[in-house]
């Protein structure tokens, strides 16, 4: 089986540099791209087709659930999880109407997060 490829947008470098360890010593995942920037992320999706985006929506520009729509319009195929810090219950059902494949927080260990990430590999 091919392994899910993985983008990650976050805008934190710490936690992002930290998922990106996580994940790429992870079995089955390909961490393709690794950004804080979304519009970065966006384009690095367009090209590289991922399996997952893990996105962040807790940004520090406000833009995260624009994020989300954008990533979710213009890549259909790519499944769009919000790995977040704390439960925004407001939030939490933005992200699904937008097209949220999942809304999980980052304090999921590594194989549970791995196993969801995992869930939408193509066939």
């Amino acid at each position: 089986m091919e392994p899910t490829r993985l983008l990650i947008i976050d805008d934190h470098d710490d936690v992002r540099d930290a998922l990106k360890g996580r994940l790429h010593a992870a079995s089955g995942i390909e961490v393709v791209g690794c950004t804080g920037c979304w519009r970065d992320g966006l384009a690095v999706a367009l090209e590289l087709h991922p399996d997952v985006v893990l996105l962040e929506t807790k940004r520090a520009d406000g833009q995260g659930l624009e994020a989300l729509a954008c990533l979710t319009e213009k890549c259909p195929d790519t499944n769009v999880m919000v790995l977040t810090s704390y439960v925004d219950g407001d939030e939490h059902a933005r992200a699904r109407s937008r097209g949220a494949a999942r809304y999980l927080l980052k304090d999921i260990d590594t194989a549970q997060l791995t196993r969801a990430i995992q869930s939408f590999t193509r066939t």
